[in-house]
């Protein structure tokens, strides 16, 4: 058959699938001001009043700037992160549906004529009405909030679901509009999980064997070591909640005049202490863990700082969470990793991790950490050195690697990639090593689109590893380590390994296994 006969053949076909399509379009459309004509005729007093007031302050998306800003006041850790995450979701959707969909369908806005005049939109739009900007905003700013704290789902994807009628309801738009811009609002929400997942709070009580221990009703016998700095001044907000429910718990504030040196500080109140609480970031948890180890008393941490990923990983958070536990005085075993003879709870870096938590530490005290961790993000991106790593292969002859990041957790992280979140367990006799190969401007472009789409555990230049010791040669060296986000010392070898159940700490006593 020519190609002429062919094209001939597919002719009728490809008639037949545009009639077939317009078909849809038209009962669509039917279906559209069939919805839209029904509400616009309903006589409601209650729609009258309720509509117009809500979608106003939908506009320009302030009614969600207001509920971001309450829970940004809350407090609470999972709070600022859902307003940060459902603004920016607001911020990309209204981005799509204003600049791009709105000037690729060309859609005119429904008649106002049988809207009631009481029920208009104080704004009447003069934009195309496809999709709904305020519906695409309202859903992705819900559905963003609710990765974060799946309990607000239902009342913002209600108030969600309000903000997309009142639409209809005030003549700016068509029913399927206002659809299309709750799925549009509900796919950039579901991209951000992709990009930055979501915190996962899973507390590791599942996995662990918890058993008994003395119940400390008011804290006697308990030092509490507490930065009152960290955590943007978080961990200091805690200890009006923890007086009140420990009493007679001694409590040591770092960076006081009579407390010296943190670790000399730490040391002492683990030595006259039954149990040593801390409250703080990584790099005070880490030492307080060191200094229970070797004291032999249990560690209760309490969640008070940035990311609390210790304490989350023990199921000791929310703060209530780890006072119920403390009561209890429920305990269990869990793993530490060593790094030349230092202990860490979380995490140890060489390479673009140390150049981060450097250029971070300069600003963070001018423009905060959050900020300071944006822009040493990109000026690491860009002056990020390979690291030279001289290991063993299987035939017993040494082989040279280079590496831009070198990561080793305490227990094996999910998901896969630089953006780990959360153990499962810290019993496990693992130690996570992940090591990313990025020497050029293209190969790290790379890198870090693969980061942003959540596909760097597919990039060949991405390697991880799980065993209980690692000893590795640093020819090139020296290089600073990081622990726990603290900068170390400078180090030519990295002699890894993980320490079995070697600190006993206190955690939730629901789920016990014994």
């Amino acid at each position: 058959m020519s190609s002429r006969t062919r094209s001939a053949a597919a002719r009728p076909v490809d008639r037949g699938a545009a009639r077939r399509w317009r078909g849809v379009r038209r009962q669509i459309d039917a279906l559209d001001i069939s919805v839209f004509e029904a509400v616009a005729n309903t006589k409601s007093p209650l729609l009258d009043a309720t509509m117009p007031p809500l979608t106003r302050a939908a506009d320009k998306s302030v009614l969600w700037i207001g509920v971001a800003g309450l829970l940004a006041l809350t407090g609470r850790p999972r709070a600022r992160r859902g307003a940060a995450r459902g603004l920016v979701s607001i911020a990309i959707t209204s981005l799509i549906a204003n600049q791009v969909s709105k000037r690729l369908h060309r859609r005119p806005r429904p008649s106002i004529a049988q809207v009631p005049a009481q029920r208009l939109a104080h704004r009447i739009p003069t934009s195309t009405s496809f999709p709904s900007g305020h519906s695409a905003s309202a859903m992705a700013f819900a559905a963003g909030i609710a990765a974060e704290w799946p309990a607000l789902s239902v009342p913002l994807r209600a108030l969600a679901g309000l903000v997309g009628f009142s639409r209809v309801a005030t003549g700016a738009h068509y029913p399927s509009d206002v659809a299309a811009g709750f799925a549009l609002g509900e796919t950039v929400a579901w991209l951000t999980t992709r990009l930055v997942p979501a915190a996962r709070i899973d507390p590791i009580e599942d996995h662990l064997t918890v058993r008994a221990g003395d119940p400390h009703r008011d804290g006697e016998g308990i030092t509490l070591v507490i930065n009152p700095r960290s955590g943007s001044g978080r961990a200091g907000k805690i200890l009006p909640d923890v007086r009140r429910a420990f009493p007679r718990m001694r409590i040591v504030e770092l960076g006081g005049p009579s407390t010296g040196d943190y670790g000399a500080a730490i040391d002492e109140a683990a030595a006259s202490s039954r149990v040593l609480a801390v409250a703080g970031g990584d790099g005070t948890v880490q030492r307080a863990a060191s200094a229970a180890m070797h004291a032999g008393i249990p560690l209760a941490v309490f969640p008070a700082g940035t990311f609390n990923h210790f304490a989350k990983d023990l199921g000791m958070f929310p703060l209530r969470t780890a006072i119920d536990a403390i009561r209890a005085g429920t305990v269990a075993k869990v793993d530490l990793g060593e790094v030349n003879g230092a202990v860490f709870v979380n995490t140890a870096s060489i390479g673009a991790y140390t150049d981060f938590v450097s250029i971070r530490e300069k600003y963070e005290r001018k423009i905060g950490k959050p900020l300071a961790a944006v822009v040493a993000a990109i000026r690491t991106l860009g002056v990020a050195k390979a690291v030279r790593v001289r290991v063993d292969d299987l035939d017993g002859e040494k082989r040279d690697a280079r590496f831009s990041l070198l990561f080793i957790g305490n227990g094996r992280y999910e998901p896969r990639g630089f953006a780990p979140v959360h153990r499962a367990t810290l019993d496990d006799g693992k130690l996570d090593l992940r090591v990313l190969g990025v020497t050029r401007i293209g190969s790290r472009l790379r890198v870090f689109v693969d980061m942003l789409t959540g596909r760097i555990a597919d990039n060949r230049r991405y390697q991880q590893y799980s065993d209980a010791e690692y000893d590795l040669e640093l020819p090139d060296g020296p290089y600073r380590i990081a622990r726990d986000g603290e900068l170390g010392e400078e180090i030519s070898r990295l002699s890894a390994r993980v320490l079995p159940r070697a600190l006993t700490v206190i955690v939730p006593a629901r789920g016990r296994k014994d």
